[in-house]
C-alpha cells in the first residue's frame, strides 16, 4: 500500500486569496465574517456571511469561461491553479491518464438555477441559457480543473452536504494507495453565499443571526453559540506517492495517512446525540493510519457553532480519545472564516497541513463562555506553537455523513 504525501497547496478564501495568506490570517485570528454586500429581499433576517473579496475570476478562468461557469468552478479554477503551481505537478512527467481529479461540491451553482428559474417564468424556455446546465452541475468542477490540468485519470465529484470535501480528499487516497493513480488533484468548493442559498440555510434554522456583531457570530464550543455563519471558498491539494514525490524531490507539506467514513443513519440535519457515528469516522481513520489516538496531538474540529453540533462532537472525541481528550488541542477555523460547506474540509485540510509545517496551531475565536457539555481544549482566542507529527481534522454533513482525515509530519 503506497504512502501518500502533499505536495501542492491552493485557497481562495475570506481570509485570503491564497493558500499561505489566508493560514496565517487563521493563525493571527483575524475574522473575516462581515455584512452581506448583496442585495436581500427586506425580510432576510441572516445579513452577514463570510465573502471572498479582490478575486478575479476573469484573471483565473478566462474572460470567455467567466460568464460560462458559476462562482463555485470559478474558485476552485484559482485554488487548483495555485496547488499546480506550488507542486510542480505539470512538469512532473506523469502520465496524464494516471493523474486524476476528485473534488467536493455540495451545492453547485445554485445562483445559476436560481436565475434560470427566473428567465424560464419572465420569458419562456427560449430565454434560458445554452451554458445553464454546465454552470450548475457540481462535477463541473473536478471537469474544468482536469482540462486545465491536462489530467485524463478518475475525474468525479463527491457530494456529501458539509462533508463533501472531505470524502473527496480520502477517495483520492485510496485511489492513490491501491496504484490506480499516480497524482491526484483533489479538495472542494462551494459559494452557497447569495440571498437563495442564505434565506434556504436561514429557514432552516441553521444560521446566525448576529447581523450587529458579524465578527463575533461565529462562536464554536460558547455557550452563547447560535448558528453557523455561511461563508464561500474553495481549496485545492495535489496528492502524490510518498516513493514519487521523492524521486523528483517534491516539497512535501504533510502525508495524508489516514480516512475514515461513517454514517450517523439518525436524523435529516442533526447529528446522532451520542456522537457514535462520528466517533466511527475518527476510529477507522486512526485504523487507516496504524496509529494510535494517544498519538494525536491536534484535532481541527468540524466546530460549526450550531448548538447540537458541537456537544456531539465533544462526546464523538471522548469516545474516541478516553481521558487524554482533556489534553489534545482542539480549533474551529470556522470561528474565523465561517462555513464554506463543500469546500470547507478542504480548507481544513490545507490548515492542517500548514500547521504540522510551521508548527503553529490556529484558535478559535470567539469562544468567551464554554458550554459546560464542551469541557475541552479548544485554544481559544490565541494560536499556540508546537511540533505536530500527528492532526486529525473532522468534518460532518447533514444526512450524518462524517468522514474524518489524518495527516502526519514526514
Amino acid at each position: 500500500m503506497h504512502r501518500v504525501v502533499i505536495t501542492g497547496l491552493g485557497a481562495v478564501t475570506p481570509l485570503g486569496n491564497d493558500a499561505q495568506s489566508a493560514f496565517r490570517a487563521a493563525v493571527e485570528g483575524r475574522s473575516a465574517i462581515g455584512p452581506i454586500e448583496f442585495e436581500q429581499h427586506p425580510d432576510a433576517r441572516v445579513r452577514i456571511g463570510g465573502a471572498v473579496k479582490g478575486f478575479d475570476a476573469a484573471a483565473a478562468i478566462g474572460p470567455k469561461e467567466v460568464h460560462r461557469h458559476a462562482r463555485f468552478t470559478h474558485l476552485v479554477f484559482g485554488a487548483a491553479k495555485e496547488a499546480l503551481a506550488d507542486s510542480g505537478l505539470r512538469d512532473a512527467g506523469y502520465d496524464p491518464e494516471r493523474v486524476g481529479c476528485i473534488l467536493g461540491v455540495g451545492m453547485g451553482g445554485i445562483e445559476v438555477i436560481a436565475q434560470e428559474v427566473r428567465a424560464y417564468d419572465r420569458a419562456g424556455p427560449r430565454k434560458l441559457s445554452p451554458f445553464g446546465i454546465p454552470a450548475a452541475i457540481p462535477n463541473m468542477a473536478p471537469g474544468m480543473v482536469a482540462i486545465e490540468a491536462g489530467a485524463r485519470g478518475p475525474c468525479f465529484c463527491v457530494a456529501s452536504a458539509c462533508a463533501s470535501s472531505a470524502h473527496a480528499i480520502g477517495e483520492a487516497l485510496e485511489s492513490l494507495r491501491r496504484g490506480s493513480t499516480d497524482a491526484v488533484i483533489t479538495g472542494g468548493t462551494e459559494s452557497g453565499l447569495n440571498p437563495h442559498g442564505l434565506a434556504a440555510f436561514e429557514r432552516l434554522g441553521a444560521l446566525s443571526r448576529r447581523n450587529d456583531a458579524p465578527d463575533r457570530a461565529s462562536r464554536p464550543f460558547d455557550r452563547n453559540r447560535d448558528g453557523f455563519v455561511m461563508s464561500e471558498g474553495a481549496a485545492v491539494l495535489v496528492l502524490e506517492t510518498l516513493e514519487r514525490a521523492q524521486r523528483r524531490n517534491a516539497k512535501i507539506y504533510a502525508e495524508l495517512a489516514g480516512y475514515g467514513s461513517s454514517s450517523d443513519a439518525f436524523h435529516v440535519t442533526r447529528p446522532s446525540e451520542d456522537g457514535a457515528g462520528m466517533a466511527h469516522a475518527m476510529q477507522l481513520a486512526l485504523r487507516s493510519a496504524q496509529v494510535a489516538a494517544e498519538d494525536v496531538e491536534y484535532i481541527n474540529a468540524h466546530g460549526t457553532a450550531t448548538p447540537s453540533n458541537d456537544v456531539a462532537e465533544t462526546r464523538a472525541i471522548k469516545r474516541v480519545f478516553g481521558p487524554r481528550a482533556q489534553s489534545v488541542w482542539i480549533s474551529s477555523t470556522k470561528s474565523m472564516v465561517g462555513h464554506m460547506l463543500g469546500g470547507a474540509a478542504a480548507f481544513e485540510t490545507v490548515v492542517a497541513a500548514l500547521a504540522i509545517a510551521h508548527g503553529v496551531v490556529p484558535p478559535t475565536l470567539n469562544l468567551d463562555e464554554p458550554d459546560p457539555e464542551c469541557d475541552l481544549d479548544y485554544v481559544p482566542h490565541v494560536a499556540r506553537e508546537r511540533r505536530l507529527r500527528l492532526v486529525l481534522n473532522n468534518s460532518f454533513g447533514f444526512g450524518g455523513q462524517n468522514a474524518a482525515l489524518l495527516l502526519r509530519a514526514v
